[in-house]
């Protein structure tokens, strides 16, 4: 849609420092969004904030509070009838951007949360098969129908209705090197080990010796990731890898004392 309209839609955003990318998600919405709300961490010094505002955002500042409150906090304060939460390492393909036009110009919508399917530039070339396509993804709600929910940092959408889906892709540019892919591993393994300690979940023997032979097979073979050449085999190996090194964390925090 470029010809000036502009949906009932508040587009909102969370981010660091994301100056070198941010630029592609506040592109793909600025044409047709009638409101774009970015809310960013208050150590933010890259000049995020002043890109962001050169496409017309609504900038707000906040100390972090997890990918869950600082989600919810930049969802209320938006006043469109329709959100659409974006990361700073995504976009909306203009194929998306026609079927959300479709669904939020319907005087009745049909549901009160829509899913579409996210498609990752990884390596090179877009990743179409194995566990990361097509990693379907909640983001876009009625204002009021849905709120953020979950464990860190998986932040999921809890919506109040029936969910809807669109079959067209969300851009998604999250890794940008291998060094970057393995950084997250240990970046959310460590997450997911504190959220066992709390919850008082263990690690068993299955989980080491079974759970990264299946996320391998599973996506490598049975969701035929070997199509999507090297890089295919290289994510299947990370995301067993990441399994292995996240349920060995689990088993190292069990060995470490609690604090008094």
């Amino acid at each position: 849609m470029n010809d000036g309209t502009r949906l009932p839609i508040s587009v909102c955003i969370v981010a660091g420092n994301e100056a070198h990318r941010i630029s592609h998600a506040l592109k793909s919405v600025a044409g047709w969004a009638s409101e774009i709300v970015v809310v960013l961490n208050d150590d933010v010094s890259d000049g995020t904030d002043k890109i962001a505002v050169s496409f017309g955002a609504k900038v707000f500042r906040e100390p972090w509070k997890g990918f869950i409150g600082q989600k919810n906090s930049v969802a209320g304060k938006c006043n469109q009838p329709w959100l659409l939460n974006l990361d700073a390492d995504e976009a909306v393909s203009p194929e998306l951007q026609q079927e959300i036009a479709a669904v939020v110009s319907r005087s009745v919508a049909p549901c009160a949360a829509y899913e579409f399917p996210r498609c990752s530039y990884f390596c090179g070339r877009w990743i179409r098969h194995g566990d990361w396509y097509p990693d379907r993804v909640q983001r876009l709600w009625q204002r009021g129908m849905a709120c953020w929910a979950g464990d860190e940092p998986h932040a999921r959408l809890e919506v109040e209705g029936s969910l809807g889906r669109m079959e067209s892709d969300l851009f998604h540019f999250s890794n940008e090197s291998i060094d970057q892919l393995l950084n997250k591993i240990s970046q959310f393994s460590t997450m997911f080990a504190h959220q066992c300690r709390l919850q008082k979940r263990r690690a068993g023997w299955t989980d080491l010796a079974f759970r990264p032979f299946w996320k391998f097979f599973r996506a490598y073979v049975l969701r035929l990731g070997f199509l999507d050449g090297w890089p295919g085999y290289l994510i299947a190996w990370a995301n067993a890898f990441g399994t292995v090194v996240r349920y060995t964390k689990v088993y190292e925090a069990d060995l470490t004392p609690p604090l008094k």
